[in-house]
């Protein structure tokens, strides 16, 4: 194989491999914050409650979709489960913005999917307040929104 024909098959691999995960930034708070939220994504889809305990803060809060507000660590953990396994799905989430309040706090806007057992889908929108704890990032709020249609 000459340099040519490497180089090509070497391009082909890293657009293979990259293309639809989150961009890499050299930000390296951006790109912490960015695998807190696959890991809570990762978590949710398998259940994990020992990964989410490690990622959420002690007095988290969570308004989910139906309105409903989960508060404090073990709320909103045993909620997260619940919803999991009542709305079975491979979960995705697909960060649009991180804003930085400050050096150790900052907004995360991602698009959140759930691709349902069946075949339908949720597209909604998730923001997370993020923060730095203890030498990590953790989540310290979850706001989930089910876009509704204009109706105008």
């Amino acid at each position: 194989m000459n340099n040519r024909s490497l180089l090509i098959v070497l391009g082909l691999f890293v657009i293979a491999t990259t293309s639809g995960q989150n961009p890499i930034s050299t930000n390296a708070p951006e790109q912490e914050i960015s695998t807190l939220i696959d890991t809570y994504s990762l978590a949710r889809t398998e259940k994990d409650s020992i990964r989410l305990q490690a990622i959420l803060t002690d007095d988290v809060d969570q308004l989910v979709s139906s309105g409903i507000w989960r508060k404090g660590k073990s709320v909103a953990l045993m909620g997260m489960l619940q919803s999991s396994e009542t709305n079975p799905g491979a979960r995705s989430l697909n960060i649009d913005q991180i804003r930085f309040l400050s050096k150790d706090c900052a907004i995360v806007d991602a698009r959140y999917r759930i691709q349902n057992t069946d075949g339908t889908e949720r597209n909604m929108w998730s923001t997370f307040i993020v923060v730095y704890d203890d030498s990590n990032w953790k989540i310290a709020a979850i706001r989930n929104m089910l876009p509704q249609a204009n109706n105008k």
